[in-house]
């Protein structure tokens, strides 16, 4: 049976002439809902500037994508009536003084933590996918974790930061490793070590609950699915369905490996943190640190090294070709910090390179 697939997507809601992040997500949400009849697919976040939505859990990719489509683009229609627009920025390249949002949950965000709270104007893309187990998907998060920053950089978006270039591909990364549970995991084992462990940095009273475990991967505590969490939001929701289609099949490779009785490697923690890093600076524009070896090497030959692990799953998926022609899209294109700093270099403007993204936006 072919694995299932989710996505949740955070977008940047943008005022669309000045280009200035505005926090209007109270009202386009109200009217994501009249839309939809009551049954939207759109939430609030931490800030009011922001808003997310998740696609239904789906089998075919082509089906994903096209629902990733919809989404921004009924996200877009209703924050025009709110007199807003939606950009795929995982960071603002403008200036923003953050609104943080309405409830009880972010008000203790807010007093707990204080300016990280505050900062983290950041938008994400979280892929679900399904598994048969919890001991499973503990398996499966043991065996992906040297492959997620190459999903870091294939993603990478926010090259901004307060209007200025932060010389980083994926600033959001580094803002939201301020989050004390954020960032790669140890090796757990067992399902009955992973919930041992969520448990007791639960009780030590610095994280409100089981949602705020910000591992770069994790079991999700309300779906039957690994979650990766890893991932800028996309600029093209291209690339946000091709995202989806190799960790679809970094989860299948794993679970295979694990049922043939091959172990994880057993990288630190402090290695996986420098190839986080060095995903986040660099993107694709130049060298990662290569999962079988921990050394650097070319980013393109990196991310064909990703293809090649995945490969066996994602024929037999049937997205062998989607994910291939996907690749060399976005490697001869460029991720979304490219073509942030291309329209900046054009145009002299963040204002504009806003603007063009607005439009990339909705693909």
């Amino acid at each position: 049976m072919v694995r299932t697939v989710g996505v949740e997507e955070e977008l940047l809601l943008v005022d669309e002439q000045s280009g200035e992040p505005r926090a209007l997500s109270t009202a386009v949400l109200a009217l994501a809902e009249r839309r939809a009849e009551g049954d939207s697919a759109f939430e609030a976040e931490l800030h009011r500037q922001q808003l997310e939505f998740a696609t239904e859990p789906r089998a075919d990719m082509r089906e994903l994508a096209e629902e990733i489509v919809r989404s921004r683009a009924e996200a877009a229609r209703s924050a025009a009536e709110a007199g807003a627009a939606v950009a795929a920025l995982a960071t603002s390249p403008l200036a923003v003084s953050p609104s943080i949002g309405e409830g009880e949950r972010y008000r203790w965000l807010a007093d707990k933590f204080g300016l990280t709270t505050q900062e983290q104007l950041t938008c994400g893309c979280h892929v679900h996918v399904s598994v048969e187990s919890d001991e499973e998907g503990v398996a499966v998060l043991d065996r992906i974790r040297p492959w997620l920053a190459v999903l870091l950089a294939l993603s990478s978006n926010s090259p901004f930061w307060q209007g200025q270039d932060t010389a980083y591909s994926s600033y959001r990364s580094r803002v939201w490793g301020r989050w004390p549970s954020a960032g790669p995991m140890e090796l757990f084992g067992s399902a009955r070590r992973y919930h041992d462990e969520v448990e007791a940095l639960v009780a030590t009273g610095v994280l409100r609950d089981k949602g705020m475990i910000y591992f770069d991967a994790r079991l999700s505590h309300r779906y039957p699915t690994v979650e990766v969490r890893v991932a800028d939001v996309c600029l093209d929701p291209a690339d946000a369905a091709l995202l989806a289609t190799l960790v679809r099949g970094l989860v299948e490779t794993a679970a295979r490996a694990w049922r043939a009785g091959d172990p994880p490697e057993p990288y630190g923690v402090g290695l996986l943190r420098m190839a986080a890093w060095q995903a986040g600076r660099s993107g694709l524009e130049g060298e990662l640190l290569h999962p079988a070896t921990m050394r650097p090497a070319p980013a393109p030959a990196v991310l064909h090294a990703l293809f090649t692990h995945v490969r066996d799953a994602l024929e037999d998926s049937g997205d062998l070709d989607t994910a291939r022609e996907g690749i060399d899209r976005v490697l001869k294109n460029g991720t979304g910090a490219r073509i942030q700093r291309d329209a900046f270099a054009r145009t002299g403007s963040l204002h504009d390179a806003v603007t063009e993204c607005v439009s990339r936006t909705r693909g």
